[in-house]
């Protein structure tokens, strides 16, 4: 019988979970604005994990909050290493989901076309 969740999986829920509460409670910039930690994804040899992350509220532009962010991502895998009992931590890299963004446009775009379809019908 197969696993139902992979390894990297696991790990990548836990890292989750952990840089979730690291971001809450260790990142103290308010220029930052709320930072969400959306998905982590941990490659099969745990060398290397991408963060998918979103902000609200900041003074800062996404690029500018990436940069803040891959900057203090040696913290981050010290405090994971602290935090977590993995023989190789992964090295991380932050990266700006737009996911929640293109939801958000496309859901805008849908209400038009709805609305407009309406207009056209009650006419």
């Amino acid at each position: 019988m197969a696993r139902e969740f992979k390894r990297t999986d696991r790990v990548g829920a836990q890292m989750h979970r952990e840089l979730a509460a690291l971001v809450r409670e260790e990142l103290d910039d308010p220029r930052l604005g709320m930072i969400t930690i959306q998905a982590v994804r941990v490659v099969r040899d745990f060398s290397h994990a991408t963060i998918y992350f979103t902000v609200m509220a900041g003074e800062m532009g996404k690029p500018e909050t990436t940069r803040v962010l891959n900057d203090a991502a040696p913290f981050f895998r010290h405090e994971l290493g602290r935090r977590m009992k993995l023989r190789t931590l992964p090295e991380l890299h932050f990266v700006h989901d737009e996911s929640v963004e293109q939801g958000e446009r496309l859901s805008n775009l849908i209400e038009q076309a709805v609305k407009s379809d309406s207009d056209k019908h009650t006419e």
